[in-house]
């Protein structure tokens, strides 16, 4: 079997999911990558690369692993931060913390988890858990586009 694009970037082919597999499809940014403009999907992504400019995956979920660096904005549904991020960050469902990140931006969300020992210098807008992603998906990429 050939591996496709996405497995070598990683420089790792993914086991063939069974035909009744249940699982999320999701993409990784391997360490050895610097990316410079926009990511855009439509499954769960987690980045342990460089990145300069905006991560967009809508309703899915964003990793970002302890070695990681984004000088991004990040529109989101969940995004959990482990590594460096500066810029904003928008993720409708919720935003994790973990204690090896740090954020400098504004953050935007409706559920929030900082754990003891991360640093964040930024602002926080914590709205109604009840807005969807896709009403305002638009004005959040437009806005994260025009900074």
């Amino acid at each position: 079997m050939e591996p496709t694009n996405k497995e070598m970037a990683t420089g790792q082919a993914a086991p063939p999911a069974s035909p009744n597999s249940s699982t999320r499809t999701s993409s990784y940014l391997s360490a050895g990558l610097h990316i410079k403009g926009e990511i855009s999907g439509n499954e769960d992504l987690r980045l342990e690369s460089k990145v300069e400019g905006l991560v967009s995956i809508g309703g899915f979920r964003l990793t970002v692993g302890p070695g990681a660096h984004l000088d991004a904005d990040i529109v989101a549904r969940e995004a959990i931060i482990s590594g460096e991020v500066n810029g904003d960050i928008r993720a409708v469902d919720r935003i994790e913390i973990k204690k090896s990140a740090s954020i400098v931006g504004e953050l935007t969300t409706s559920k929030i988890m900082i754990e003891e020992g991360a640093y964040f210098k930024g602002g926080i807008e914590i709205g109604e858990p009840g807005t969807r992603i896709g009403t305002d998906l638009d004005s959040l990429l437009n806005k994260a586009r025009n900074g």
